[in-house]
C-alpha cells in the first residue's frame, strides 16, 4: 500500500507546491493511517488541516480504498 499511497501524492504535490507547501510520507500503517508531515508554507497555514482532511485525505480515499485515515505528525 505504501507504494500506492506514494504515487497518489505525487499527483498531489503539484497542488501543494503551488502554494508553496508539500507533504512528507512518514508512515502508512498496517491498519490504514497514513501519516504524513506538511513543510513549507503547508507547515504552518492556518487551513492546512482542511488542506489535509478535505483535499489530500479525500483523494487518498478516493483511489485507494484501504487507507482509513490520514494524520499529520
Amino acid at each position: 500500500m505504501l507504494e500506492k499511497v506514494q504515487a497518489a501524492l505525487d499527483q498531489i504535490r503539484p497542488m501543494l507546491k503551488r502554494d508553496g507547501g508539500d507533504a512528507q510520507l512518514i508512515e502508512v500503517t498496517p491498519d490504514g493511517v497514513v501519516k504524513l508531515k506538511l513543510v513549507g508554507a503547508c507547515g504552518h497555514c492556518p487551513m492546512s488541516q482542511m488542506t489535509l482532511k478535505m483535499g489530500i485525505e479525500k483523494r487518498l480515499k478516493e483511489q485507494i480504498p484501504e487507507v482509513k485515515e490520514v494524520i499529520s505528525v
